[in-house]
């Protein structure tokens, strides 16, 4: 079922983008790759014989331009994994206003903006998949993930509703890693809660690829199963 399919993947220069990049080209899938970072996207193009663009989600034209690229390209578009997000986590009592910002910005705004530029292809061409990456953030709440996991549980309640107005030919599906080894640290402007997380990732973090299986699963299936959630998190994870 992945063979020949036009998937864009955003976020898709690092860790479970990139991963999924490698094991959907793998399976000959046709791959339409946004990052911010161009050096690391065209050197993935260049391995998974995809095309790239470099892309921002915090601005819609990017979005709309990624799909158009898609379309000029390949003349379709089977798959949106709106992977790019960003968590700068900390306690709110450290008012970091403008990582909440950015997380409202990269986390909501960007998937909206991605849905935004693809129903309306899905819609035309009466088929479609649409992929969301959460976090296990969202299902259990902790101290200073506070407005990370309400920009996830926004975009889980979004996933939702639009699973219910999808009608028979649209398919919706949420992803929800646990600690997988990537650069979420990186984004976290905190360094008590930085040196914290690298603490832990370090020690139970999986594989990017493990999501990435997860991901492959949820298209591969045939078109009238539509894979609702999805959980993978470590075994050692709370």
């Amino acid at each position: 079922m992945l063979m020949s399919k036009v998937i864009i993947i955003t976020g898709a220069s690092s860790g479970i983008g990139e991963a999924t990049a490698l094991r959907l080209a793998a399976s000959g899938a046709k791959l339409v790759l946004g990052a911010r970072r161009e050096d690391r996207l065209a050197e993935l193009a260049r391995r998974t014989g995809g095309t790239f663009r470099v892309t921002d989600v915090r601005q819609r034209a990017d979005l709309d331009a990624l799909v158009a690229l898609a379309l000029e390209t390949h003349g379709r578009l089977d798959v949106l994994i709106n992977n790019a997000g960003i968590g700068p986590i900390s306690l709110m009592d450290e008012l970091r206003v403008d990582d909440w910002i950015d997380m409202v910005d990269v986390n909501i705004k960007g998937v909206l903006y991605g849905i935004a530029a693809a129903l309306p292809v899905f819609r035309a061409q009466q088929s479609g998949h649409i992929i969301n990456t959460l976090s296990t953030a969202g299902i259990k709440i902790v101290p200073t993930m506070a407005v990370y996991a309400g920009t996830k549980n926004a975009v889980r309640t979004i996933s939702e509703g639009l699973r219910q107005e999808a009608g028979p030919n649209l398919r919706v599906t949420v992803i929800s890693p646990g600690m997988v080894a990537t650069e979420f640290a990186s984004s976290i402007t905190s360094p008590a809660i930085r040196t914290q997380i690298e603490a832990g990732l370090g020690s139970i973090a999986i594989a990017p690829d493990a999501i990435a299986r997860a991901i492959a699963f949820a298209i591969d299936q045939p078109p009238d199963v539509d894979v609702g959630e999805i959980v993978v998190r470590p075994t050692a994870q709370a």
